[in-house]
């Protein structure tokens, strides 16, 4: 109801009219008292007013417990009143909240009589007895106390009532400047609640006019049609008749009525976008009476489709959907192959700008909405299939992943499923309901062919079909997905000869044959078929498919076999009936011999497998049958492939327990090695199944990994081989598509099109002035190119000259020019062309490290144990400061350095699980901590140090935590593998350089979390610290000191780690150290002064608490001395820095220093003698910035005003008033004031306001 509601200024004027008019001698006692005494119970009223829903409904229901605990009829009586009242206001969600509010008071409290209530509105908003301002408020007062007594459910109980309020809204009706129809559709609202022998007995005679002129307007048709339906015991045909003149409502005669009211009916809701209620109701009249068809014909697409509005066709589109659970198998035929259909696909696939409303999507509710409810198989691919058939120029106007086939019963979704294939091999076009738009009629010069309208048509049908497969809400089954799998395949590499019972694609005939084209699109298809069989979870409701799906099982069958195999012995047996298929491509006898091998190895592989699944193999079968399957597609790059495979699985099924022995043979590289490189070649290649299987592949060789292995893909990411070719040519899956795109002519695809003109115009984005500056590059050899050729034409000849050019010799002057000119073109465009390829070289390139880097991560988590994870360190942070140093900022690149440095971070430095015996490795690993602590100090940028000084520490967890050699059992093995001393003298270098270089990219977070994590070095590194408390660079550093050494003596083993005379001779020299630097310090200049005292003060805070606690005999005195000191010297801040000043008082504390508060000190004999010293005025300019007045002469200028008279006795001075400036030509008076002034002073003082003078 809140659109019912209408703008004003507040509904509380009413209420304050209320409670304004509480005094007047009129209202009782009681209402007065109320008024006085419960502020509780008036709030529930301003509640029930407020926009927001939560508050109003809150408000209703705390108000009716109120009334019924409360038990006063004052209350309840002044609840009224304020209820009818608020019917009226302005507000727009007042109105509702109080007929809300009313209805429940009513329902309640049933003692209430209706009569009484009705009474009330009436006298207060009768829109007859009112001002004509006040006429819109009255009516809709008058309408929602109607709504109020029938949302209280007792109306219909009290016939007299409901006769008045009928009476009431046929009143309210002629208002519809103010209420538009909602009087007539809450009559109908009404009507659905009335028993039949109330409306025949009370409400018949008073709605028999409204009833009679039921063609007038569409909410009486409605109200008529409501009445037929409810009542059709008392509307009955003879009763009609006497009524209308005709004994139903359907009848030709009636027609052009009911076309104009469903005309006026549709503009009526063009804002709501919604089906008006008199329309369906009229559609369930029709096929009630059996006239359906006349119905559709005449008043639909005769009617209201000629009308060629949008509200009209939308109606048309509306009563279409609506109309599908209430139609047979014939009457569906019928409106789906009606003119409707035909202007909704229209109206979907023309082009429409981006704020036009679009039907598509509410005709996809109202199919969903069907099928969701529809229990006929038939009637539902009927309606599938019937909205298929609508084609523009053979391609369906549907979409091809039309999610709405999730509601399809099984039978209906094999019907449609056959369908489709029957469709693709046998189209009948004449079946469709083709149409074209007005810009294809224009644009096309001639008529498009059959094989055109069927080329469109199979380019939709196959999509179709594998989306069945790739929806996992559709409910099929494994036998129709093999099914639409094998048909996908079978059209993609093979012709059929003859048909044979056992191959189901070969029975259809091809009326017309597949070309080129579509069969490389069922080819990509087939692939991308593929993948989806990979990733896709055992269908089945068997206890087999149960446990696979419990096991997160992909990509098999409920019998454990995998797809992809399954596809490849389908293929195989097509190849070996080649009397009755022929492949498309032949196989040579090559790839012949190289399919035959395949399958005996993948044969081979089943058989040596010992556990019950064969998911241990699963990867190396995959990979086997997805090459293999290939050499339909690339035959000549499958079999190199498939040799090389299985030459590298020969070798691992007999060497790997021989791995480690086998380390010396050079003449030919290790298995692994060639596995690895055919993975990434995979991994070059657009296809998502190659990549996804080689990755699976990878996780299965990774313990048989070596160095060389691993460092052929470290080598990808090297960026240095950017600008080399290498052995891997990266491919885009947007070049094998193109060709294929540019022979389409369909106009849906121009969408696409333009996005990818869009996405390719991102790309060069970043190098459009490079090209400008090309073609303005004019090189030196072109000048005198173009020199040479004017001279030959005699062009440029002095101004002595006469002679001008005949026309052969300007005509050959001409031919030159322009030859010289298109080959310069030609250049210009050949270096734009090779940047181009240059740039798209190296986003491919980019790309393709991106996708390797899963396999590094795939070997870190699979075998986070293993020492080569050593050897990834250094190439990632590589690869890590170069990305963030690079000049480019594309996204492509912040993904890849993300990408790394995730990897870094998470994968390794911050595993669990890593290396535990480095005794052989751990000088290598001394060697990298120096190379990478270096790095770290040689750095311009923290951020890349960071990553440089983590895995510094990383690789000190790992020597320390990993066991020591037996040789050296003997030695202490409380620091393992770790070289002390060494890394002690390294880390002083680098904690020396932060604290000595002014710009260094360590951090004091660094060695932070060095200190928390090794404690053991903080004694050898406390002496460097101490220092650089006053002897660092710069004042940060200084500060970053303090904070370091408050971490170290903040450590307990530290403590513990030395003698108790040693300990408190470093907090003795610390509390020296820290004295110093504030000595030092004579005024905060900057943010880093402000930083560094802060510091030594949270420091010193440390050092007094440790002291205390652990009774060190050490003398606090001078220090208390210096701290008393520091509130005489305002260069520390302490007056201007709340927290340091906080800061300070806290260590005073901890002295034994109370806080006091700074007295202000007066000091008489200092006061200047002079009783009134000049105050400076708020809000007026200071003397420098006040503009002189030009026009005063120079001696009034520098004529000094006279002094202000002191106060006498002490009396404080008035304040000056306000005086308007003195005009140029009025004279002042020896006293300051003008004669005017002087005049109104003494008007003032005749009339008895005396002035005080000072």
């Amino acid at each position: 109801m809140s659109s019912m509601a209408e703008d004003g200024s507040s509904c509380m004027d009413t209420e304050e009219q209320t409670v304004e008019a509480a005094p007047k001698p009129t209202p009782s006692a009681g209402v007065r008292g109320v008024l006085q005494q419960n502020r509780e119970f008036l709030d529930f009223f301003w509640d029930i007013a407020k926009p927001d829903q939560g508050v109003r409904l809150a408000a209703t229901e705390n108000l009716i417990k109120y009334l019924k605990s409360s038990e006063k009829e004052d209350e309840l009586h002044y609840a009224l009143k304020r209820l009818v009242e608020g019917l009226a206001a302005t507000r727009e969600a007042a109105r509702p909240g109080f007929s809300l509010a009313l209805a429940q008071v009513l329902q309640n409290f049933e003692d209430i009589t209706l009569f009484s209530v009705l009474e009330q509105i009436r006298l207060k908003h009768n829109p007859a007895n009112i001002k004509k301002k006040l006429v819109r408020n009255a009516c809709f007062g008058s309408f929602f106390g109607v709504l109020a007594l029938f949302q209280s459910g007792r109306l219909v109980k009290d016939p007299t009532v409901l006769l008045h309020c009928v009476q009431l809204l046929q009143s309210l009706a002629q208002y519809k400047e103010h209420l538009k129809e909602l009087p007539t559709k809450t009559l109908v609202d009404i009507l659905t609640e009335v028993p039949e022998s109330t409306f025949e007995e009370v409400l018949f005679k008073v709605l028999r006019t409204d009833l009679a002129c039921a063609f007038n307007t569409p909410e009486q048709l409605h109200l008529l049609l409501v009445g037929m339906q409810m009542f059709p015991g008392v509307l009955k045909p003879a009763k009609l008749k006497k009524l209308l003149g005709s004994s139903r409502i359907t009848t030709e005669e009636n027609i052009p009525k009911l076309v104009d009211l469903l005309k006026t009916a549709a503009r009526s809701v063009k804002k709501e976008q919604c089906l008006p209620g008199v329309a369906m109701d009229l559609m369930r009249m029709a096929f009630k009476e059996e006239a359906f068809e006349l119905f559709w014909k005449e008043a639909v697409e005769n009617g209201l489709l000629k009308d060629q509005s949008g509200p009209c066709n939308y109606m048309c589109y509306r009563l279409l959907g609506a109309s599908l659970p209430h139609l047979d198998a014939e009457q569906l035929q019928m409106v789906l192959r009606s003119e409707v259909m035909l202007l909704y696909g229209s109206h979907v696939v023309s082009t429409q700008p981006s704020d036009r409303f679009k039907f598509a999507p509410e005709m996809e509710t109202y199919v969903d909405a069907f099928l969701k409810e529809c229990q006929d198989p038939e009637k539902q691919s009927a309606v599938l299939i019937g909205f298929t058939l609508l084609t523009n120029q053979g391609y369906p106007v549907i979409p091809s992943t039309w999610n709405v086939i999730k509601h399809l019963k099984p039978p209906a979704l094999q019907t449609y499923i056959d369908w489709l294939k029957n469709m693709f091999t046998q189209p009948d076009l004449k079946a469709c309901l083709d149409f074209s738009t007005k810009r294809q009629k224009e644009n096309q010069e001639q008529q498009k062919s059959t094989d055109h309208y069927v080329f469109r048509l199979r380019k939709w049908i196959i999509p179709r079909l594998t989306s069945i497969v790739d929806n996992a809400l559709v409910k099929r089954t494994e036998e129709q997905v093999m099914d639409i799998a094998r048909f996908v395949l079978f059209h993609a590499f093979f012709n059929a000869k003859k048909p044979v019972s056992d191959i189901s694609e070969t029975k259809p005939t091809l009326t017309v044959p597949l070309d080129d084209k579509i069969q490389a699109l069922v080819s990509d298809a087939f692939f991308s078929l593929l993948f989806n069989l990979n990733c896709m979870a055992v269908i089945g409701d068997s206890d087999a498919a149960n446990a696979a799906r419990q096991k997160h099982l992909v990509g098999i069958t409920a019998d454990g076999v995998l797809w992809i195999e399954c596809m490849v012995r389908y293929a195989n047996t097509l190849l070996s009936r080649g009397k009755v298929v022929t492949a498309v491509t032949p196989f040579t006898k090559d790839q012949k011999e190289a399919w035959d091998r395949m399958l005996q190895y993948v044969d081979d592989l089943k058989k040596k497998i010992k556990d019950d699944t064969s998911m241990q193999t699963s990867a190396y079968q995959q990979l086997m049958l997805l090459v293999g399957i290939h050499l339909f597609k690339t035959p000549d790059e499958s079999i190199d492939l498939l040799n090389d495979i299985q030459c590298c699985l020969n070798k691992a099924q007999n060497k790997k327990p021989k791995k480690l022995k086998n380390k010396e043979d050079e003449q030919e590289p290790e298995w692994v090695e060639v596995m690895v490189e055919i993975l990434l070649s995979l991994f070059s290649q657009p296809s998502r199944l190659f990549r996804l299987v080689a990755k699976n592949v990878f996780k299965k060789i990774c313990p048989y990994v070596t160095k060389n292995a691993l460092q052929l893909i470290l080598d990808v990411l090297d960026s240095e081989e950017d600008n080399e070719e290498g052995a891997v040519v990266v491919t885009d899956e947007k070049e094998n598509k193109k060709s294929l795109d540019d022979q389409e002519d369909d106009d849906k695809s121009s969408s696409d099109e333009d996005s990818e003109d869009e996405a390719s115009g991102e790309e060069g984005k970043d190098t459009d002035n490079e090209e400008d500056n090309v073609t303005e590059d004019v090189n030196e050899a072109f000048r005198k190119q173009l020199m040479n050729v004017l001279q030959t034409g005699k062009a440029l000849e002095t101004e002595e000259s006469d002679e001008d050019l005949d026309d052969e010799a300007m005509m050959a002057l001409d031919e030159n020019l322009s030859a010289l000119f298109a080959e310069q073109k030609q250049r210009i465009q050949a270096k734009k062309d090779e940047k181009a390829k240059i740039r798209k070289e190296k986003i491919l390139r980019k790309d393709f490290k991106t996708k390797v880097l899963d396999l590094i991560e795939v070997f870190i988590k699979k075998q986070p144990q293993s020492p080569l994870v050593f050897s990834i360190i250094e190439p990632l942070i590589s690869v890590i400061q170069q990305s963030m140093n690079s000049t480019t900022s594309t996204q492509q690149e912040q993904d890849y350095l993300r990408k790394t440095a995730d990897i870094f971070m998470n994968d390794i430095m911050k595993a669990k699980r890593y290396c535990k015996n480095v005794s052989e490795l751990k000088e290598d690993l001394h060697a990298m901590m120096e190379r990478l602590v270096t790095g770290a100090c040689k750095q311009n940028d923290s951020s890349v140090a960071l990553y440089y000084f983590s895995a510094s520490l990383y690789l000190m967890k790992v020597l320390k935590n990993s066991p020591t050699d037996q040789s050296e059992q003997e030695k202490t093995t409380k620091d393992g593998c770790l070289d002390v001393p060494r890394v002690t003298l390294l880390y002083k270098e680098a904690l020396k350089s932060f604290m000595t270089k002014r710009k260094s990219p360590l951090t004091g977070s660094m060695f932070a979390e060095f200190f928390e994590r090794f404690p053991f070095m903080c004694d050898s590194l406390l002496d460097i610290i101490l220092k650089s408390v006053t002897e660092a660079a710069r004042q940060h550093q200084q500060g970053e000191a303090c904070a370091l050494l408050q971490k170290v003596l903040h450590n307990g083993s530290v403590r513990h780690a030395m003698s108790p005379s040693q300990w408190q001779g470093y907090v003795q020299e610390s509390i020296n150290q820290v004295m110093k630097t504030l000595q030092g310090m004579n005024e905060i200049k900057v943010k880093a002064d402000q930083e560094k005292q802060i510091k030594c003060f949270d420091l010193l805070n440390l050092l007094i608490k440790t002291i205390k606690n652990q009774n060190l005999d050490i003398s606090l005195t001078e220090l208390s001395t210096f701290f008393e000191s520091m509130t005489q010297h305002e260069g520390f801040g302490l007056s201007t820095c709340q927290r340091l000043k906080d800061m300070y008082w806290n260590v005073m504390k901890l002295l034994g220093v109370p806080y006091s508060k700074p007295q202000k000190r007066k000091n008489m004999e200092e006061m200047p003698q002079n009783n009134n010293p000049p105050k400076k005025k708020k809000g007026f300019l200071p003397e420098t910035k006040k503009r002189k007045n030009r026009k005063k002469t120079p001696t009034q200028e520098e004529k000094p005003s006279a002094p202000a008279a002191p106060a006498e006795n002490g009396d404080r001075p008035k304040r000056k008033r306000k005086r308007n400036k003195r005009k140029p030509g009025q004279q002042q008076t020896s006293d300051g004031a003008t004669p005017s002034m002087k005049h109104k002073s003494t008007e003032k003082a005749k009339g008895g306001k005396a002035i005080k003078k000072k």
